[in-house]
């Protein structure tokens, strides 16, 4: 039995310049389709986005896409998943995406990448959801997210707890694991300094 029935993964709509990136895509796909475990994603045909549903519907896969109607209108929308829900907003589309999924994957991306990811670590971090989230760090792409990520605990911007919210690891079958072994725990969500009491 598969240990989540369905993960959600950001990532780019980009390929980006190394050939490891797209086939760390492919092997992340295929490998959510031999584990059972229904991929959901950003609902485009281009990119990383394209390559990690292509390679999981080709593993016998389902591939449930989630894509607002502007971009539909630009034509990146993908017609060959398994289900592809149309939806008014980025915003909606988040939502939609989030209350699908039983865990989330950010492979490499960009801006959009990058704000999907930090607004599931903050919903996890108010307590609104207890899932794993983490990054599937190919030749290192999340380095320096993960250095700053470090020194906003250092300099006193983030609890230690918080900051293992984040999962992280290099290949698809070491990182199911930890999302696998992962329990979410009670996080504070008192924001006052310290120092002021």
């Amino acid at each position: 039995m598969a240990e989540f029935a369905r993960i959600c993964v950001f990532c780019g709509s980009r390929a980006g310049v190394r050939d490891d990136y797209r086939r760390s895509a492919e092997a992340l796909g295929r490998r959510l389709a031999e584990r059972g475990i229904e991929l959901v994603y950003g609902g485009g045909k281009v990119g990383l986005m394209g390559v990690v549903a292509d390679a999981c519907l080709t593993a016998g896969g389902r591939v449930t896409g989630v894509i607002p109607d502007a971009l539909m209108k630009w034509e990146v929308g993908h017609a060959g998943l398994s289900r592809l829900e149309v939806v008014d907003s980025m915003h909606a589309r988040k939502a939609r995406m989030a209350e699908l999924s039983d865990g989330f994957i950010a492979l490499p991306g960009g801006l959009g990448t990058f704000e999907e990811l930090f607004e599931i670590l903050t919903w996890a971090q108010l307590g609104f959801h207890r899932k794993p989230a983490a990054l599937l760090d190919v030749g290192e792409y999340y380095r320096p997210m993960v250095t700053m990520l470090d020194a906003a605990v250092r300099e006193g911007f983030m609890k230690p707890e918080n900051r293992s919210l984040l999962l992280h690891g290099r290949e698809p079958d070491e990182l199911l694991q930890a999302m696998t072994d992962y329990r979410g725990s009670e996080t504070s969500r008192v924001i006052h300094d310290e120092r002021q009491l």
